[in-house]
């Protein structure tokens, strides 16, 4: 596996059917017990829209934290050569292109909060130019997300969000949040996974939980091929899957982009998502039928009479 380094992120909330899926992939039913809890939503989106208060069910941790709460990963054998390479980070393989959908942007910063009562509460709200996400825990990792316009430009604006916070540090540059997808996603003896892959957009929360799914139909391909199955099929499937899940991603993304305001920003980032969805629909139409299924941890071929 190539892993090459890039800067942690500053804030994961894992909501719990991600937090699920980690115990069960791990067999750590255990994991994440006893971190605080976020318990509500507080989100204001669209144009004047009021703020509404939402349950919600998640834990907030620091990158560096959830991996320590995952068990470490097996050495590999010295001096060995690999016959297959997971690429789950930094440059890709010569001849791969990066499709992004969209050109948003966001900056995080550090900031304390102003009310104990808010602890428990993750904020979103939009604004003419952009979004902010306020991701808070008791352990003073508190942080706010701003995406689209500058922060200086967001928040004046913000009547949700900027009477709860007093901002303290501006961690890092501008960084993409919007979703992307390499392609191809694999080659001969080789595939891309993780941020390496693709990249989600932070307004559906669900990139943690697609890695570990990204994770676990790689290593099912890898087993499928080292058992002697079609190489070029099981590869295939890979593609189509990510390809697919991309697609649905961009879905779910579009009715956000559409309502969040009027502005020309809003207008430009919904354009940009209907793109990449008709982007997904003309790829998948060109790809394979599935031919396999996942059950568990493994890839088994579907019955050709159940192919439509």
């Amino acid at each position: 596996m190539e892993n090459i380094a890039r800067p942690p992120v500053p804030a994961v909330m894992i909501g719990d059917p991600a937090a699920a899926l980690l115990r069960d992939v791990f067999g750590l039913p255990e994991l994440f017990a006893g971190l605080p809890r976020i318990t509500s939503r507080i989100v204001s989106w669209g144009e004047q829209a009021p703020a509404s208060d939402i349950p919600h069910s998640a834990v907030v941790l620091s990158e560096q934290d959830l991996l320590r709460e995952l068990p470490a990963p097996e050495a590999a054998l010295p001096d060995s050569k690999p016959d297959f390479t997971v690429i789950t980070g930094g440059p890709p393989p010569a001849g791969v292109a990066s499709e992004r959908f969209g050109s948003r942007s966001a900056m995080a910063v550090r900031v304390g909060l102003r009310g104990p009562r808010h602890i428990d509460s993750c904020c979103i709200e939009s604004l003419p130019g952009g979004w902010l996400f306020l991701i808070p825990a008791p352990t003073g990792l508190t942080w706010l997300i701003a995406i689209g316009e500058p922060l200086g430009t967001l928040l004046p604006a913000s009547q949700v969000i900027a009477p709860r916070i007093d901002v303290q540090e501006i961690v890092k540059g501008e960084f993409s949040t919007c979703p992307r997808i390499a392609q191809p996603l694999c080659g001969p003896d080789w595939l891309l996974c993780g941020s390496a892959a693709l990249a989600f957009d932070p307004i559906c929360g669900d990139g943690t939980a697609q890695a570990v799914r990204e994770a676990i139909l790689a290593a099912a391909v890898i087993r499928g091929i080292a058992a002697g199955g079609d190489s070029a099929a099981l590869l295939a499937h890979y593609q189509t899957r990510l390809l697919a899940g991309m697609q649905k991603h961009l879905a779910l993304c579009h009715p956000y982009y559409e309502t969040g305001g009027s502005g020309a920003w809003w207008q430009a980032e919904a354009a940009s998502l209907t793109e990449g969805f008709r982007w997904c629909a003309a790829k998948l139409r060109n790809a394979p039928e599935p031919r396999y299924l996942l059950r568990g941890f493994d890839l088994t071929e579907r019955d050709p009479l159940t192919i439509n």
